[in-house]
């Protein structure tokens, strides 16, 4: 692990008190916690607009009862070959199902994969998240869990 830094920051008390309600809500024993994933988050941001390797899931919530989106989805991930690693399927009730994909590629990549599988008709929820991947993501790793 690193060695630790301290530095100051200003901010105006409004803007600090509902910070601190945030983070308090959001299960963090103090600020510093969540300053450095506040931090993590703008440098994986950096890190994907810069289309290097990242691993993500993809979750979706879709009805399996519109014609053709089954195999649209199948389709979408063997089209996107080495870049899906794997993918669960849970039926939620009669009609939506829920499936994670899990990926690794250049993020526009991934990106891209997720916008047009998001667009089918019947997905009623898709949400792309991405994280470092390799050794980058044991540079920015943390330890704590919420």
């Amino acid at each position: 692990m690193s060695q630790l830094s301290r530095t100051g920051v200003s901010l105006e008390e409004d803007l600090l008190k509902e910070f601190d309600r945030l983070i308090a809500k959001r299960g963090y024993e103090n600020r510093s916690e969540a300053i450095r994933d506040l931090i993590r988050e703008a440098l994986l941001a950096e890190i994907v607009d810069s289309n290097k390797q990242v691993v993500g899931t993809l979750t979706l919530v879709y009805d399996h009862h519109v014609p053709n989106l089954a195999d649209k989805l199948t389709e979408s991930q063997h089209a996107a070959g080495a870049m899906v690693l794997a993918a669960t399927h849970v039926h939620l009730d009669h009609h939506y199902c829920l499936e994670v994909i899990i990926m690794k590629g250049r993020s526009k990549d991934i990106q891209a994969m997720a916008d047009r599988i998001r667009a089918l008709k019947g997905v009623e929820l898709g949400k792309l998240v991405l994280a470092n991947s390799g050794k980058e993501l044991k540079s920015h790793a943390h330890t704590h869990s919420h």
